[in-house]
């Protein structure tokens, strides 16, 4: 249908407008209407900040503590809480080989400070620090992609606001193997509005080599490439979720589809879904 469309509008000028605008109409609607489909949920006593997996656990991340869990019935086996008190706000994590490595920052103290905190996954007991010391944003989520290290530095456009800095300046940062930082970008302005007042909570890299993006709370996983040229990041798509913003993992055990685990904080639950 759309081809003839197509075909009509170059034979005939004048309806060339209206063909614009249905063609206008009819991708948005496509962009907007893809969904994540619900698979199954877990309630536990705690979930409030996000999810890490890996092929036979999931792993729910609080601000001070972590708690290991078997994929098939979400039993719990093991756990583990800051008693140091050198913690503050542990945000995403993501198992690579043996270690879950954990976002963690002073949120909602300022100066805003950051570190990547690591952990064994067996018996999730700490190993590894990382600091970023006073960095211009808050560390929300890190991915490992193409030998990189990827992390997001969260603004607010709220009382959580430091240093005259709104969510504008929220940023992705790439690194090298030895944190050595090497490019950055913006977010685009849609997607800095749905984040408003709040900002990035998660984000991982797909396999189609796209980057998605939650905010704090809506149930949407904003879709994004890297620009040709530029610094600001390009907006593809948004897909609904049944999971609620903060952060999530995409389970990469799961070949043939996107398999997405995440959170909603006000009941507890970790919810896994996928979407192709």
């Amino acid at each position: 249908m759309i081809p003839d469309l197509i075909h009509y509008s170059f034979q005939s000028p004048m309806n060339k407008p209206f063909i614009q605008l249905f063609l206008f109409i009819f991708i948005s609607i496509n962009v907007k209407a893809q969904q994540a489909k619900e698979i199954k949920r877990f309630q536990l006593p705690e979930v409030k900040q996000g999810v890490a997996v890996d092929a036979n656990h999931f792993y729910v991340i609080n601000n001070t503590s972590i708690t290991k869990h078997t994929k098939a019935d979400g039993k719990q086996v093991a756990a583990w809480k800051d008693t140091t008190g050198l913690l503050k706000h542990i945000n995403a994590g993501i198992v690579i080989g043996n270690k879950l490595y954990c976002s963690h920052s002073n949120y909602p103290d300022k100066p805003m400070a950051s570190s990547i905190e690591v952990f064994d996954k067996t018996t999730l007991m700490p190993i590894e620090s990382h600091s970023f010391g006073l960095f211009p944003g808050s560390l929300t989520w890190i991915d490992f992609h193409q030998g990189h290290w990827w992390a997001a530095f969260a603004n607010y456009s709220d009382k959580n606001s430091d240093g005259g800095r709104d969510n504008r300046w929220t940023t992705l940062v790439k690194f090298n193997m030895q944190w050595q930082q090497l490019q950055s970008w913006a977010f685009p302005p849609k997607i800095l509005e749905a984040f408003a007042p709040k900002s990035t909570s998660g984000g991982a890299w797909g396999k189609d080599g796209l980057l998605y993006c939650t905010g704090h709370d809506k149930p949407e996983l904003y879709v994004l490439k890297l620009p040709v040229r530029g610094s600001i990041l390009q907006y593809v798509k948004t897909i609904s979720t049944p999971s609620e913003g903060q952060s999530f993992a995409f389970d990469r055990s799961t070949k043939d589809k996107f398999v997405l685990y995440g959170i909603t904080r006000t009941d507890n639950y970790v919810v896994v879904s996928s979407f192709e």
